[in-house]
C-alpha cells in the first residue's frame, strides 16, 4: 500500500489523571472542535470490467482510511466498472453486477462513520448515466449523473453514456433505498456540522466555462468533489493542477479530485492516479502520481475559516443572486462529535500542515519571492509618495538605531532613492543616542548609513530627556536612573515602578520623534516611520512618537519577515555593496530592542522585546489567525500548538495568547491613528483599510474563551500499557 501525504506521520497520543481533565482536554486537542473536517481521496487498484474485485479494492482503502479518522472519501470516476470497458458498457452483465457491486460496497461500510461517493454506471430509464453515488452507514444519500460528456480527441463517452440534463426524474430506488435524490442539484449536508456541505461532480463537468460545483458553492456547498478518469497526456497534470487550484480559490471551498489510476486499459491511453485535496487556491495534499498499487492522500480542511471567508466577501454572496439556483438539500445525521465517541483519540492529532510562519514561506523560492514582493511594494510606494511631493522635499527623514525595523526602512528608502534616480544623500539618517543605547546598535546604525551614503546626523537625547525629566518634577535624574536599573534588575511590575519605567522610556520616544519632525521642517522631507506590524498588533509603540510619521512604509511587514528582508537586500539590492552587506548581517544577529532603559554592565541590551509581549512568531502567528481569519482563541491556540510542534507548552502559549489579545484590544486607538503607509499582504490593520476597531472594545469574551476552553497543561501517557489502552 502507498500512502502519500503533505501531514507529518508522528502522532501523539495523550492520557488524561481524571474524567475532568479528560473533557477538557479532549475538547481543546479534538480538531473537529476547531472547525476542522478530516476527508480522502482514494484511488483503488482498477480491474476492467470487473466490479467484484474493484468493490473489493476499493473496501480494501476505504477501511484503511476510516482507521485515520476520514469522515468523506472520494473515489475515482466509474471505478467499479472501470472507465474503460468501452462497448462492454452496452453488456446487461456489467451493468447489472457493477449496481450489485455497488449495493454490497454500500452493505460492507455500513459500521462507518464517513460518507462515501463512489463511481458507477447506472441504468435509469433505458439510459445509461455516469453516476457519482454518495452513501453512509448503510444508506445512499444521493446520486450525481454526469452532466457534460466529452466526445472529442481520445473521448467518446456518448456513445455509451446519456448527459445528466436528458434525466427525466428527480429521485430513483435501489432495492431498500428509496427515494434517493438524483440529479447535478443535489447537495449534502450534516445536521451535526453546519459547515459541511458536499457536492458531487464528474470530472469533465468542471472543465466547462460554468460548472455546476460552482452554481453549487454559490448555494453553500464547501466541498466540492471531482470523481475522475482522466487519463494522462504530457502538460495535462500542470493543466489540471491549476483547474483545481482556480476551482478551489474563486468558490473558496474544498476541491477534491481522484483520478483513475493503475488497471485501466492502456490500449490507447495512459493513467497517472493523479488525487488532489485543494484548499482556497491552495494544494493540501496530493497522491503520488504513477503509484503501482491503490494509494490514497488524507487532510484536515478548514470549512468554519472556509465560511468566514465568505461572510466577509461580499461579492460571493451578490454573486450567489445574480445566478440563482435550486439545490435540493439532503440531510444526514453525523454522530462523529459524540463526546463518548471511542474514537476520538484519531483526532487529537492534525493531518496537514500549519505553518508556524504563516507570513514566511518555507521553501527558499517562495520566501526570496515573497522579499522582492515586500521590498518592491514598499519601494514603490514611497518612491509614489515622494513623487507627490515638490522636487525640493523629495528627501527623507528617518531615525536609525541599529535595530532591524530602522534597518530595513533605510534599505528602502535608499533603494526608492535609486528608482527615482536621486542621491542617497537626500536620505537624512539619524542617530540618537540615549539612555539605553548600546555601543553594538549605535556604531552599527552610523556604519550602515555611511556605507549606504545617506547623510548622516547625529543627534543625542540624553540631555533633552533630562531636562524633560526635570520639567515634570524629577530634578534628580542620576537617582531616576539608578532607580530605573533596579526596577529592570529586580523585575520589579508593581504600579509605580510601571509608572516610573514607562515614564522613562516614552519620555525620550517622544523626543526622538520630536527630533525627527523638527529636522524634517528644517530641512525639507518626509518623515518615515520604522514600526512594523507585528509592534502594531499589540501596541508596542509609543503613542505619538515612534508611532507616528508622514509615512509609515513598514506597517504592512510582520516581525518575522524583517530579518529575511535584510538578507534578501545584502545578496540582491546591495549585492555590489560589500561595506552594507557587513553592517547588515551584523545586525540582524543584534537582540530586538527598543534600546529605551539602561544596559547591563558589561555594555549588552537589558531590554529584549520579547521578554515583554511575548515571543514575535508567536504573535505574528497569532495576529494573522486573528485579523486575517477571524478565528476565536482557543482555535488559535490548538493550530499554535500543532505548528511549532513542542516548541511552546500549551500554557505558554494560553499565556501569551492571553496577553496578545489584551495588548491588541487596549492599543487599537494607536491603529485608529496610523498615518499612511502600503498595504503589504492580506494581514492589515489599517483603519482605512482591512481593520476598523472601536477603540474602547473590551477582550472580555476572548479572555473567557481562552480560559474556559484553554487547559493550562496536557499530561501524557507514563507507560506503554496505558498508551496501548487509549490508542485501541
Amino acid at each position: 500500500m502507498l500512502i502519500v501525504s503533505t501531514f507529518p506521520k508522528r502522532r501523539k497520543i495523550y492520557f488524561f489523571k481524571n474524567e475532568n481533565t479528560m473533557k477538557k482536554n479532549h475538547e481543546f486537542l479534538d480538531i473537529r472542535k476547531s472547525g476542522f473536517t478530516r476527508v480522502a481521496v482514494v484511488i483503488p487498484r482498477v480491474h476492467i470490467a470487473n466490479p467484484v474485485k474493484n468493490e473489493e479494492e476499493h473496501f480494501k482503502l476505504l477501511e484503511k482510511v476510516y482507521a485515520e479518522g476520514v469522515q468523506y472519501a472520494l473515489c475515482p470516476e466509474l471505478g467499479l466498472s472501470s472507465y474503460t470497458a468501452g462497448d462492454l458498457f452496452h453488456n446487461d452483465q456489467l451493468i447489472q453486477t457493477s449496481k450489485e457491486a455497488l449495493l454490497e460496497l454500500v452493505r460492507k461500510t455500513h459500521q462507518m462513520n464517513m460518507l462515501i461517493s463512489v463511481g458507477v454506471p447506472l441504468r435509469i430509464d433505458g439510459k445509461l448515466f455516469n453516476c457519482g453515488v454518495t452513501f453512509r452507514n448503510g444508506r445512499i444519500f444521493g446520486v450525481t449523473v454526469k452532466a457534460y460528456l466529452p466526445n472529442y480527441r481520445e473521448f467518446y463517452e456518448h456513445r455509451h453514456f446519456s448527459s445528466g440534463r436528458e434525466l427525466t426524474r428527480k429521485i430513483v430506488t435501489f432495492g431498500i433505498h428509496k427515494d434517493v435524490a438524483i440529479g447535478m442539484d443535489v447537495l449534502i449536508r450534516s445536521n451535526q456540522n453546519e459547515h459541511f456541505a458536499l457536492h458531487l461532480e464528474i470530472c469533465e463537468d468542471m472543465w466547462v466555462p460554468i460548472p455546476w460545483s460552482a452554481k453549487a458553492a454559490l448555494h453553500g456547498a464547501t466541498i466540492l468533489a471531482n470523481l475522475s478518469a482522466s487519463n494522462i497526456t504530457i502538460g495535462k497534470s500542470d493543466f489540471r493542477e491549476l483547474l483545481i487550484l482556480a476551482q478551489s480559490a474563486k468558490c473558496n471551498a474544498v476541491q477534491m479530485y481522484s483520478a483513475a489510476g493503475l488497471g485501466e486499459s492502456t490500449t490507447d491511453l495512459a493513467w497517472d492516479g493523479d488525487g488532489y485535496i485543494a484548499e482556497r487556491g491552495s494544494v493540501l495534499s496530493r497522491t503520488e502520481r504513477f503509484a503501482m498499487k491503490g494509494t490514497y492522500t488524507i487532510s484536515d480542511v478548514d470549512l468554519l475559516t472556509m465560511c468566514n471567508e465568505r461572510m466577509r466577501q461580499g461579492s460571493f454572496s451578490e454573486n450567489a443572486l445574480d445566478n440563482p439556483t435550486n439545490f435540493r438539500e439532503i440531510y444526514f445525521d453525523d454522530e462523529y462529535l459524540s463526546e463518548q465517541s471511542e474514537r476520538h483519540v484519531i483526532y487529537q492529532s492534525f493531518k496537514r500542515k500549519i505553518d508556524s510562519h504563516p507570513f514566511v514561506p518555507h521553501d527558499e523560492a517562495r520566501r526570496d519571492e515573497r522579499c522582492y514582493e515586500t521590498f518592491k511594494i514598499q519601494a514603490l510606494s514611497l518612491a509614489r509618495r515622494l513623487e507627490a511631493l515638490g522636487e525640493e522635499r523629495r528627501k527623507i527623514i528617518i531615525g536609525v538605531s541599529g535595530g532591524q525595523d530602522s534597518t530595513h526602512a533605510l534599505n528602502i528608502a535608499a533603494h526608492t532613492m535609486d528608482l527615482l534616480g536621486l542621491p542617497r544623500t537626500n536620505i537624512i539618517a539619524i542617530t540618537m543616542p540615549g539612555f539605553g543605547t548600546t555601543d553594538r546598535t549605535y556604531k552599527n546604525a552610523c556604519r550602515l548609513i555611511k556605507a549606504v551614503g545617506a547623510t548622516l546626523l547625529e543627534i543625542p537625547i540624553r540631555d533633552l530627556a533630562k531636562q524633560s525629566f526635570r520639567d515634570i518634577g524629577i530634578p534628580d535624574v542620576d537617582l531616576l536612573l539608578q532607580e530605573i536599573r533596579n526596577i529592570v534588575e529586580e523585575g520589579r511590575r508593581d504600579l509605580e515602578s510601571q509608572k516610573k519605567k514607562l515614564t522613562f522610556e516614552n519620555i525620550q520616544a517622544w523626543l526622538r520623534k520630536h527630533t525627527l519632525f523638527s529636522i524634517s521642517v528644517s530641512e525639507g522631507g518626509i518623515v518615515l516611520g520604522t514600526g512594523d506590524l507585528s509592534e502594531l498588533l499589540v501596541g508596542w509603540c509609543t503613542y505619538g512618537g515612534d508611532q507616528f510619521s508622514h509615512y509609515g512604509v513598514n506597517a504592512g511587514v510582520p516581525k518575522t519577515l524583517i530579518s529575511y528582508l535584510i538578507l534578501w537586500a545584502v545578496d540582491v539590492i546591495f549585492k555590489d555593496e560589500p561595506e552594507v552587506q557587513e553592517v547588515l548581517r551584523d545586525i540582524v544577529k543584534t537582540p530586538i530592542s527598543p534600546e529605551l532603559l539602561p544596559p547591563g554592565e558589561d555594555g549588552t541590551i537589558t531590554q529584549k522585546t520579547e521578554n515583554e509581549v511575548g515571543p514575535y512568531e508567536l504573535i505574528d502567528f497569532f495576529g494573522y489567525h486573528f485579523v486575517r481569519f477571524g478565528k476565536r482563541p482557543s482555535h488559535i491556540a490548538r493550530l499554535c500548538y500543532h505548528a511549532f510542534d513542542g516548541k511552546y507548552t500549551v500554557g505558554e502559549i494560553k499565556h501569551w495568547l492571553s496577553l496578545f489579545l489584551s495588548r491588541f484590544f487596549a492599543n487599537q486607538f494607536k491603529r485608529s491613528t496610523l498615518p499612511d503607509g502600503p498595504k503589504v499582504g492580506l494581514t492589515c490593520i489599517s483603519p482605512r483599510g482591512d481593520w476598523r476597531m472601536p477603540s474602547d472594545a473590551k477582550p472580555d469574551i476572548w479572555l473567557a474563551d481562552v480560559s474556559r476552553n484553554i487547559p493550562d497543561v496536557l499530561e501524557f501517557p507514563k507507560d506503554e500499557e496505558k498508551t496501548e489502552k487509549i490508542t485501541k
